[in-house]
């Protein structure tokens, strides 16, 4: 890894985590902000609504554009790797910009909306007209993850944190500014995430550049030189979110035509927030064994068995004790039967929180390798049970609501880590076999 792996322990490894948990937990603050000022409109529900949906189409497309984080902090060693990793990056940092042109300013925005998504025509053209502000949104949260991949190989993860800060600041200013002359629609509301995210970009660009610059011009222990090399890499991370990515829509589609459908969407995505809340901070593990584990592997055991069974606890005792439905009901607002059946969920969930650690943990170890091919395979296993459970759960218990969608979900996180797991053990103990049997190189022994 460099001169930055020195002397790693595990007091270390804790300031390197703790920042990136803290960015992550931030983000939420970011969408608290957006909504806070629309609801302020004359008529919030319109203007929620067509923000809430471009949003849900964003939360797909920007995924090509954030997948660059890891892959720049397991690449990037030297100024050629990084340059291959920019060239690619920008090339699909240009397709999300066309894409984003294509929804604001066409028809297939309206037919996205209003077809695919079922919108009114009131709310589909609300969230077209999001999109006219929203298209450059992946671009920057592009550059932000791509000098952000180079400040985590670097170990200079509180400028994530740093990043986020400010990003809100402005977030804020920016709102106060919309309310002070009025919300009026919800483009408004993208302006003030696209502005934070500008803010935010510019923050990891100002000290990833400068970490980018001062890497050496050609480290002999990496061998990315070209695009083409990056691609192998990128490839499969960029299939298997993407399959991920369309399982939630489909669960929807699903829970809403149980016996209580309007009941059983609710309480899932509220159940499924309020554990993320939770989860935010625990997000990063696959940095740490993508970082350390080939150089430092005990260390790293150490670190998730001290770790990992933390945001299982959490959930289990919000899950158990009168903390989780005091909290659902003072903060977020939910009573009576949604509230039961959003505890019902957060208890099914129990199983995702204590299965999530360890997965992303082996994530980072198979990142720090590049075997990104077996992800995809998992992925596609865990999109593939999960699909199976739903459609199975709801034909045979319609009344179990949300819970019905958390207990697909903690179905297909355990599916993906078996399969991860076997496939890793398997692919390692074939290379193994391989090395054995390759024929000494002539001259050795010599």
């Amino acid at each position: 890894m460099g001169s930055q792996q020195e002397s790693v322990t595990l007091r270390r490894l804790f300031f390197f985590f703790i920042p990136l948990g803290l960015s992550a937990l931030l983000i939420n603050l970011s969408h608290v902000i957006v909504n806070g000022t629309l609801a302020r409109a004359d008529h919030p529900e319109l203007i929620l609504a067509g923000y809430a949906t471009a949003m849900s189409l964003l939360s797909v497309t920007e995924k090509p554009a954030i997948l660059f984080r890891e892959t720049c902090s397991a690449l990037v060693r030297d100024r050629l790797s990084f340059s291959a990793v920019r060239k690619v990056a920008f090339i699909v940092f240009g397709g999300s910009l066309a894409f984003g042109f294509m929804i604001a300013f066409t028809p297939v925005g309206y037919w996205v909306f209003g077809g695919a998504y079922g919108a009114e025509p009131e709310v589909a053209e609300s969230a077209v007209n999001v999109y006219h502000a929203l298209m450059f949104l992946s671009v920057f949260s592009g550059i932000r993850c791509l000098y952000q991949g180079v400040i985590i190989y670097k170990m200079r993860t509180r400028w994530l944190t740093i990043g986020m800060v400010i990003r809100l600041a402005a977030m804020f200013l920016m709102s106060q500014y919309m309310l002070h002359v009025g919300v009026t629609h919800s483009r408004q509301g993208a302006v003030i995430f696209v502005f934070g995210m500008i803010i935010e970009a510019a923050v990891s660009w100002f000290e990833g550049s400068k970490l980018a610059r001062g890497l050496p011009k050609e480290e002999p222990d990496c061998d990315i030189r070209r695009p083409k090399q990056v691609l192998r890499f990128y490839s499969p991370l960029l299939f298997s979110s993407l399959i991920i990515m369309w399982v939630s829509p489909v669960m929807n589609a699903l829970l809403g035509h149980t016996d209580q459908g309007t009941l059983a969407i609710a309480s899932f995505s509220v159940a499924a927030s309020f554990m993320n809340m939770f989860l935010g901070f625990f997000s990063y593990f696959h940095q740490i064994s993508l970082q350390f584990y080939r150089t430092h592997p005990l260390l790293v055991r150490k670190f998730v068995l001290l770790m990992a069974f933390i945001p299982g606890t959490l959930i289990s005792l919000m899950a158990f004790s009168p903390a989780g439905p005091w909290l659902l009901a003072n903060v977020i607002g939910v009573e009576d039967r949604l509230l039961e059946s959003c505890v019902n969920a957060l208890r099914a969930f129990i199983p995702y929180a204590f299965v999530f650690p360890w997965l992303d943990t082996l994530n980072g170890v198979i990142l720090s390798q590049g075997q990104t091919k077996l992800m995809f395979g998992s992925q596609t296993s865990n999109a593939v049970l999960t699909l199976i459970l739903i459609v199975t759960l709801t034909l045979s218990l319609p009344g179990w609501t949300g819970a019905l969608g958390a207990l697909s979900q903690s179905g297909g996180i355990l599916a993906e880590l078996a399969l991860l797991y076997f496939l890793f053990k398997r692919t390692n103990r074939q290379a193994r076999l391989e090395t054995g049997l390759r024929p000494p190189a002539r001259g050795a022994g010599a």
